[in-house]
C-alpha cells in the first residue's frame, strides 16, 4: 500500500481589502527644485546637505564634516490640504549642526492630517540615511542614537513613533531613543472630540442649538452665532460669550495662567471656528466619525460640583458618539490617526504652551494619564511654557527640552518637569514659569518676541 501523501501545509489566508477613504485619491507632489537648501547663515559649521526624494517624499539631510555620531529626525506640523509636499527644517538646526548632531526631515508623501504617513515616511528616512549618504560619496556607520523631535502634527508622529502599537504594526519599522513631542496631539483622537464639544458649547450658549452632527447649515448660522457671542469678536464677549470662555477654559485643561488670554486673540478663535461644521474624520483621513462627547461633563467654572445652570447644559446640550470602528486597527499597517497609548519604553519629552487652545493643554493632561495607566509615567516629562499661541516656544525653550532628553538618555539623568494634572497646581499665578525662556536669538520668530511681550510673564 503506497505511503500516504504528505498533508500540504495550510495557505495563510490573504489579508482583507481595506477600503478606501478620501484621503487615499488625493494627489500630492514634490518640487525637487525647491529642496535643495544652503548654509545656516552665520554659522561655521562645515557640512554636507543631502536632498531627495523617497517613497514619494521630500526630503532634506545635514551631517556635520564633525559628526557625533547621532541622527535627529525632524516631524514637520499641519500641512493642510495643500497639494505640494514642502520640507521644513528644525527649529534647532543651529544648536543641533554646532554639536555635531545630523538632521533629517521629511515632506511626508501626503499632507492633511495623515499622521501615518509622518511616522512611515520619517521612519524610512532615518533607515535610509547611511545608504543615502553613501551614495554621495560619504560612508558613515550606522547612528549610534536617534532621536525624533516633531512639533503639532509632528508632536503627535513623534510621541506615536515611539509607541508599542506602532513598533509592532508600522510598515516601515525603526527604534528611536527618545522622542521631543513639541506641542503635539497626544491625546491623538481626543482633538476631534474637543472641536465638537467647543462648537456643541458655542452653539447651545449662542442660541443656536444642534438638532444634528454634524450640523449641515453651520457656514449659514456662523456669522449670527458669532454676535450673539461677542460684542466686537473675539475682544469683547457678550455675557453668553464669557460663558463660552469659561467653557473653553475648562475643555482646554482647566483653569491655568494665559488660558483666558489666548480665548480674545483672532488667530486663536479663527483656527478654532474652521474646524465647526467638520463630520469627525479629520477631514477625510477617517470614513466615519471618531469624534465622541458622550462622557464629557461641560462645566463653566473651576468647582467640579454642577450649579443648576450647568446641570441644564450638560442634560440638554447635543451628544456625539463615535462609530465604534471609526479609527480601528488596519490589516496594512499603522492605524489611519495612529494612537499615542501611553506605552512606550525610552525617553519621552513633552511641551505644551498653557494658552493653545487650538492643540489644547488638555492633551498633556490625556498623555499623563494613559502614560500612568500603561505603567509609562516614568518615560514620561511634560513642561509647561507661557505663551498664549500654537506652538510658539522660543529656541531657548527647546534647546533646553532637547539637551534634557539626550541627557537623560545618555547619563540617566530624568530632568525636571511639571504636574500637569492637578488643578491647584496648573491654576497657581506662576505655574509654567519654571521653563519658559523669554530670550530671543537670531533664529527666534519674531511674532513671537512680540507676543511674549504683550501677556503676563514670569
Amino acid at each position: 500500500m503506497p505511503a500516504a501523501f504528505a498533508a500540504e501545509p495550510a495557505k495563510a489566508e490573504p489579508a482583507p481589502q481595506e477600503e478606501a477613504r478620501a484621503q487615499d485619491s488625493r494627489v500630492f507632489t514634490v518640487d525637487e527644485a525647491a529642496l535643495p537648501f544652503s548654509s545656516l547663515p552665520g554659522s561655521s559649521v562645515e557640512t554636507d546637505r543631502w536632498t531627495g526624494i523617497l517613497n514619494g517624499a521630500g526630503y532634506r539631510i545635514e551631517v556635520p564634516k564633525n559628526w557625533n555620531g547621532r541622527l535627529v529626525m525632524y516631524a514637520h506640523g499641519f500641512a493642510e490640504a495643500d497639494p505640494r509636499l514642502v520640507v521644513n527644517d528644525p527649529p534647532i538646526r543651529r544648536h543641533l549642526i554646532e554639536r555635531g548632531y545630523a538632521w533629517a526631515a521629511s515632506s511626508f508623501s501626503r499632507n492633511n492630517y495623515d499622521v501615518r504617513a509622518g511616522i512611515e515616511d520619517t521612519n524610512a528616512l532615518a533607515a535610509a540615511f547611511t545608504a543615502i549618504a553613501a551614495g554621495h560619496g560619504r560612508a558613515l556607520a550606522a547612528p549610534n542614537r536617534t532621536y525624533i523631535v516633531g512639533g503639532s502634527m509632528g508632536g503627535h508622529v513623534a510621541a506615536a513613533a515611539v509607541e508599542r502599537e506602532t513598533q509592532e504594526t508600522a510598515v516601515n519599522k525603526y527604534r528611536y531613543h527618545g522622542a521631543l513631542s513639541l506641542c503635539g496631539v497626544v491625546g491623538d483622537t481626543e482633538l476631534l472630540s474637543y472641536f465638537t464639544a467647543y462648537q456643541m458649547a458655542a452653539q447651545y450658549l449662542g442660541g443656536a442649538p444642534a438638532a444634528a452632527y454634524p450640523v449641515s447649515n453651520f457656514a449659514a448660522i456662523e456669522g449670527a452665532l458669532k454676535d450673539r457671542l461677542w460684542n466686537v469678536y473675539p475682544l469683547q464677549p457678550t455675557e453668553a460669550g464669557r460663558k463660552l470662555r469659561a467653557a473653553l477654559v475648562q475643555l482646554s485643561g482647566g483653569a491655568r495662567p494665559i488660558a483666558e488670554d489666548s480665548f480674545g486673540l483672532e488667530p486663536v478663535q479663527d483656527h478654532l471656528w474652521e474646524w465647526f461644521g467638520s463630520d469627525g474624520t479629520a477631514g477625510g483621513i477617517l470614513n466615519r466619525n471618531a469624534s465622541d462627547t458622550t462622557g464629557l461633563v461641560y462645566q463653566l467654572d473651576a468647582d467640579p460640583s454642577l450649579s443648576p445652570e450647568e446641570l441644564a447644559m450638560n442634560g440638554q446640550i447635543l451628544r456625539v458618539t463615535a462609530a465604534p470602528d471609526a479609527n480601528r486597527r488596519r490589516t496594512d499597517g499603522l492605524r489611519w490617526i495612529p494612537k499615542v497609548n501611553g506605552q512606550f519604553d525610552v525617553p519621552v519629552v513633552s511641551l505644551h504652551t498653557l494658552g493653545d487652545l487650538f492643540v489644547p493643554f488638555r492633551m498633556q493632561q490625556i498623555y499623563r494619564q494613559r502614560a500612568i495607566d500603561n505603567g509609562s509615567a516614568g518615560w514620561l516629562v511634560q513642561r509647561s511654557i507661557r505663551s498664549p499661541g500654537h506652538c510658539d516656544f522660543t529656541v531657548a525653550e527647546l534647546v533646553e527640552a532637547f539637551d534634557a532628553l539626550v541627557n537623560w538618555e545618555q547619563h540617566g539623568a530624568k530632568p525636571a518637569g511639571d504636574d500637569v494634572a492637578s488643578p491647584a497646581v496648573v491654576a497657581q499665578p506662576r505655574y509654567g514659569c519654571a521653563f519658559t525662556k523669554n530670550e530671543f536669538g537670531r533664529d527666534d520668530a519674531p511674532e513671537v518676541a512680540l507676543v511674549r511681550r504683550l501677556l503676563p510673564s514670569c
